[in-house]
């Protein structure tokens, strides 16, 4: 089972009772909050986890169909490192 964003936002709005509205606005918020302040440094999240922002390096790629090479830019991405508290519940 996978949750969408629109799951997420349906569970937030029902266990704080508040609109589905509110609660989307809420989770955009958090979520452009922690893009933002991951370009500059980790934001960590207290029981959570940390996020920030990884450069991956260029590199080639290769087409599995045709065999044919190309090059892939180097870009950022963001990455969580997830809690030893969220593990546990994991495991």
């Amino acid at each position: 089972m996978s949750l969408g964003k629109k799951d997420i936002i349906l569970n937030i709005s029902s266990k704080a009772q508040i609109s589905q509205q509110t609660s989307r606005r809420l989770f955009d918020s958090i979520l452009n909050l922690i893009k933002s302040h991951s370009k500059f440094e980790i934001v960590k999240l207290s029981n959570f986890g940390s996020f920030q922002t990884q450069i991956t390096p260029a590199r080639a790629g290769r087409n599995p169909k045709t065999g044919e090479i190309f090059n892939i830019l180097k870009r950022s991405k963001l990455s969580l490192k997830v809690s030893q508290n969220v593990k546990g519940l994991l495991n």
